[in-house]
């Protein structure tokens, strides 16, 4: 497995070591969109617009490199994460939780991606509180893209629908909803800030009821830590 040599931190810990083979610019972004499915180069660069192409393929270089990527044998141009790189996950859904807290309002330019918004329910679920409700689909179209969530006890599969999704492998889930058991929403990016904070004025309910959204909110939440409140603290 390949070390940063000179480019490394020169410190002999975990964390060092870790941020010298997925620490540089994009490649953790590169991990949250593989840890959706298999990609191929056109895929990732489509899901992150800004990284120039030669960085996508430095970065994917130095991911094979460390163990984290490998090529995909059977789709031509095709990577994958390799049982290391999956082990980002916990990691990849931590850092998604964190950045809810300081995420404030759209930048001019900033979109929401397919897979950006299926890490981002991974994130939110509570497998506890989903437990003991009855089995739910959730559609969420947030601005031009869409997921649909089944969740089913304390379990949870959530793939991208619908324009632009890219083929998804077969879901492990074999529920078949009713129209009664399924939430359709309509979200702005910042309308789903509110609704994973518990807010849910700002969606425009397509399908489902009240009900059902009062579901979405114990089924999926990430708690909002004001950045302001140790400094708050801190002063007193």
């Amino acid at each position: 497995m390949a070390t940063r040599g000179a480019r490394g931190f020169g410190q002999y810990g975990g964390v060092a070591r870790a941020l010298e083979r997925v620490g540089d610019r994009w490649a953790l972004l590169i991990v949250r969109d593989l840890l959706v499915g298999p990609r191929r180069y056109g895929d990732l660069k489509a899901g992150l617009p800004r990284i120039p192409t030669n960085i996508l393929s430095d970065r994917l270089r130095e991911l094979q490199e460390s163990g984290v990527v490998r090529r995909v044998p059977t789709v031509r141009g095709g990577y994958e994460l390799t049982a290391l790189g999956r082990e980002l996950e916990p990691v990849v859904i931590a850092l998604e939780r964190w950045g809810w807290s300081v995420l404030g309002d759209p930048a001019e330019g900033e979109s929401v991606t397919h897979d950006a918004l299926v890490v981002a329910l991974r994130a939110a679920f509570r497998a506890d509180a989903a437990a003991s409700l009855p089995p739910t689909e959730y559609v969420l179209h947030v601005a031009e893209v869409s997921v649909s969530a089944i969740v089913i006890g304390g379990t949870l599969d959530v793939v991208p629908v619908g324009a632009g999704a890219l083929p998804q492998p077969q879901r492990r889930s074999v529920f078949e909803p009713v129209p009664s058991a399924v939430l359709e929403l309509q979200l702005e990016p910042v309308a789903l800030r509110g609704m994973l904070a518990g807010d849910s004025a700002g969606a425009t309910v397509l399908a489902g009821g009240d009900e059902l959204v009062e579901r979405f909110g114990l089924t999926f939440r990430i708690e909002p830590v004001g950045p302001s409140t140790d400094v708050v603290s801190a002063a007193a």
